[in-house]
């Protein structure tokens, strides 16, 4: 069936109130729609309806690995008779360490039937960790009646870990899974089904930590089927164009493991894993799954955005395959360097058949996670959007920002058994506290849209005791180089401003006149286009936004170790703290030679 003539957006219609204390309602005048009241139902639905349709894949030694809806849902039924029988439960929930698979869809979606919580776990915490504390850490605060690995070598030090420290029993590799996808369904599964509760726990999730250890985000069935639903409506030609999504957003985070795995679920589409990364090492596995299986719809994080455009760029056969049926691009709450969002929309224009707009969404884990989407064509690079149907939005004055707080039934209870925390996260009229800031778009429009104005407490002092307002900065300083991605503002108690940046390979190519090339961070015709752009950039800039000195970063941002928030931008405090070396070198006196500093000449 051709869906050209369906609107990729419905129009916002945004309701706003002032109130006297400074702070700003503003909510969707469309109402949340009547919607299946949990993920299970909507997945039991489509795998009814089309059972053979492909769900995911998955790569392979050979070929993609396949599974069907039907398949899925006998697959589904038996693990989730295997957890009944080994007596899970809201509280003694399933546990998964390793990473995005088909044997984790099936656990997921048989948990959501069985009605037993999953624990999707950051694989950073079991494969980059000597001592496995966070893995001991979230065991004994769980205590879930299984853990769940695909790999028993690679995982073999975490799961003991997670198994002395509360974990029941652990089962891990294909053989094991097999034996548990032989278990026979029996009525149980049918009645855990029909009492599945929608304010009943479905997941906890963990955030990225970055300050002190991570909080289990209580994440109701409602939240995640409420999300979709808002999806529905903002977005209509989901309904008849089931999405076909290459994602490798890990499913331990909101993004990837709320937005984007129940996205597919809900909408009855297709889910091809991709294992690559926004990592050089990484892309060529993310282009050939793009060259196997054109999206509908594509999300990444700037990093990711940042690889593969100059690979779109060179590529005709990629970018012609990779736009042939795109209906929408997808970044997260940060907004795209300048340079990069021309550079995408220009090869959407050259190689779409379509008009496939580039916009922006912003949520948070607590969230599930989207609570603001940018559902209109017009909006500017960097726009959040405004707050999709179902959900309230108070702007409330903080200092000089407005901090974004968020109420509807996409919003979490709290956190797992920890109430101070719970009570600390939410203010007098039940609004959950963000510590985002957003400005808007036009103030005395708020249907234009909100723009994201950094963390509220991410700002410091110099020495000197003058305010750094790290938000401002940041953005001033990508858009007046113009060819880094991303950056992190650094300078706290010392006597100036200095910034870690990454290089946007494609800007910087085109900058240094290297159309398809790669630029090394010591090439000197990037070092010296730095100094020029930093002394321009200083020359109009006050006394806290004059960059004084910059180094250049090798290593992406890392969403596994949380320098990716699950927000989806770049987590300033704790790229500082995990490269504190290399903050320290580029204070360093005297002057490291890696670092740059304004032009002086």
């Amino acid at each position: 069936m051709s869906t050209t003539h369906i609107e990729t957006f419905a129009a916002p219609r945004i309701a706003s109130e002032r109130r006297p204390d400074g702070s700003l309602l503003l909510r969707s005048r469309d109402q949340l729609q009547a919607h299946p009241p949990t993920i299970a139902h909507a997945f039991r639905a489509h795998a009814a309806q089309h059972p053979d349709r492909l769900l995911a894949t998955e790569p392979g030694d050979d070929a993609r690995r396949e599974l069907t809806w039907g398949e899925a849902r006998a697959q589904a039924d038996a693990a989730a008779q295997a957890m009944l029988d080994a007596g899970l439960s809201a509280e003694r929930p399933l546990m998964v360490l390793s990473g995005n698979s088909l044997a984790h869809l099936v656990l997921m979606l048989g948990a959501h039937t069985a009605g037993v919580p999953i624990v999707s776990v950051s694989t950073a915490y079991s494969l980059a960790s000597s001592d496995h504390a966070h893995i001991a850490d979230l065991a004994a605060r769980c205590e879930p009646g299984l853990v769940f690995a695909d790999d028993a070598d690679a995982y073999r030090p975490a799961l003991a870990a997670a198994v002395s420290h509360g974990a029941e029993r652990a089962l891990a590799g294909p053989v094991a899974f097999g034996q548990l996808l032989a278990t026979s369904p029996t009525d149980a599964v049918e009645r855990a089904f029909a009492t599945l509760d929608p304010d009943g726990v479905a997941k906890l999730l963990f955030t990225s930590g970055s300050t002190g250890s991570p909080k289990g985000v209580v994440t109701t069935h409602r939240m995640l089927a409420s999300n979709q639903q808002a999806l529905a409506q903002i977005w209509p030609f989901m309904r008849e164009e089931p999405p076909v999504l290459v994602d490798w957003l890990p499913w331990s985070h909101s993004f990837g493991g709320n937005h984007n795995f129940n996205q597919v679920i809900f909408f009855g589409g297709t889910l091809h894993i991709d294992h690559g990364k926004p990592a050089p090492a990484l892309i060529e596995r993310t282009v050939q799954a793009l060259l196997e299986h054109p999206p509908t719809v594509y999300y990444n994080v700037p990093a990711g955005f940042a690889l593969l455009a100059p690979r779109l760029e060179r590529d005709p056969e990629l970018a012609r395959t990779f736009f042939s049926r795109l209906r929408l691009i997808i970044y997260a709450g940060a907004a795209l360097p300048p340079a990069l969002w021309d550079q995408m929309r220009a090869l959407a224009h050259a190689h779409a058949p379509r008009e496939v707009p580039l916009t922006a969404s912003w949520g948070a884990t607590e969230t599930a996670p989207a609570a603001t989407s940018a559902h209109f064509p017009t909006a500017p690079c960097g726009c959040i959007g405004v707050p999709i149907p179902g959900t309230t939005l108070k702007l409330t004055p903080s200092d000089d920002k407005l901090e974004i707080c968020v109420q509807g039934p996409n919003v979490a209870p709290g956190y797992h058994r920890d109430p101070a925390a719970t009570a600390a996260a939410f203010d007098e009229e039940g609004f959950y506290r963000t510590g985002d800031a957003v400005r808007l778009v036009d103030p005395d429009d708020p249907s234009q849209g909100l723009m994201f104005d950094g963390r509220i407490g991410e700002n410091f002092k110099l020495v000197t005791g003058t305010w750094v307002t790290v938000g401002s900065v940041r953005t001033g300083l990508v858009s007046s180089l113009r060819v880094i991605a991303d950056a992190v503002v650094a300078g706290h108690d010392r006597t100036d401003v200095g910034a870690l940046a990454w290089v946007d390979q494609a800007a910087a190519c085109e900058a240094c006149e290297e159309p398809g090339g790669q630029i090394g961070l010591d090439d000197p015709r990037l070092r010296a286009l730095l100094a020029t752009r930093l002394a321009a950039h200083n020359a109009g800039a006050g006394s806290t936004a004059r960059i004084e000195r910059l180094l250049l970063l090798a290593e992406p941002a890392s969403i596994d170790a949380g320098e990716i928030t699950d927000k989806g931008y770049v987590n300033q405090s704790r790229v500082l703290r995990r490269r504190a070396a290399l903050v320290e070198q580029l204070y360093a006196e005297p002057r490291d030679p890696a670092v740059i500093v304004p032009d002086r000449s």
